[in-house]
């Protein structure tokens, strides 16, 4: 089983600005709910009980999300708005949450080497991102069919991966291999945001991974690439070069909530649903 689930969460989510200045991306809501909710509600029912979030300087509000507020709870204990906080209390009874700083931002690889004092080397880990919000209204979450996939592979990394359109592969991490099961790849090549013209497919990873504890090492190892950041893609290829990576083609939908655009198609999309 899958107990752990890292949320690196210390970037400045620039597209937002000026919102974003005084408010974690992570924190911005999807109608009554922040993004980072919504990852730990999908690693939850992946069978994750242990949260780890690696923030950065400003970003004390997903703290202060994930804890108890005695003030606001004395305020509307017994009135008819008290049920507005049943879901985010349900949420902090069924785990527990972790936090560490990344001191200084150099790609999302060493956001997740950061949280190795939270996650450890005993067992595999989840990661989310919780720009990309995902849901799959024919069952089960995008982590969940991970997770049962990392049940039959234990000994390798499990990316999620979507088609995109070609001229976005430099957006990217793109992947290529073998089709052994049906949606499940072999990873053999990763290339980190390449050009249209460069990429050997259009199958792009997401923001949802079970990764090995060896990938601690490897990324001790990884020289920064692309932007002068560690890249999680760098280190997975290496792994992938021992046939221990494999891409997963979800089932259900993703929004990519990194960007306006995507954040409305969200917005639209979870109010149409509660309809």
């Amino acid at each position: 089983m899958i107990k752990k689930c890292l949320f690196p969460a210390a970037g400045y989510g620039t597209r937002f600005l000026p919102a974003t200045k005084a408010i974690p991306k992570e924190m911005l809501p999807v109608l009554t709910k922040p993004l980072l909710q919504y990852g730990v509600e999908e690693a939850i029912e992946a069978g994750c009980d242990t949260m780890a979030i690696v923030t950065g300087r400003g970003k004390r509000a997903i703290e202060d999300h994930f804890d108890v507020s005695y003030e606001l709870e004395h305020q509307i204990k017994g009135t008819s708005k008290e049920h507005y906080l049943n879901e985010i209390r349900s949420v902090m009874d069924k785990c527990t949450f972790s936090y560490t700083r990344q001191i200084e931002m150099k790609g999302l690889g060493h956001a997740i080497l950061t949280g190795e004092t939270l996650i450890g080397h005993e067992n595999n880990f989840a990661v989310i991102l919780a720009d990309d919000l995902c849901d799959n209204q024919k069952g089960k979450t995008v982590l969940n069919q991970m997770a049962e996939i990392s049940k039959r592979y234990p000994n390798c990394c499990i990316v999620a991966i979507e088609e995109i359109p070609k001229e976005d592969t430099n957006k990217y991490g793109i992947v290529a291999g073998k089709l052994i099961e049906e949606n499940l790849y072999k990873i053999d090549t990763m290339v980190e945001k390449p050009s249209p013209k460069d990429a050997p497919t259009n199958l792009a990873i997401i923001g949802r991974y079970i990764l090995i504890p060896e990938i601690f090492d490897i990324l001790k190892d990884t020289t920064p690439g692309i932007g002068g950041e560690i890249q999680i893609t760098d280190a997975l290829l290496t792994l992938a070069k021992k046939g221990k990576v494999l891409a997963y083609k979800f089932s259900g939908i993703r929004f990519d909530c990194g960007s306006v655009d995507g954040f409305v198609e969200a917005t639209n999309y979870f109010y149409n649903k509660q309809k």
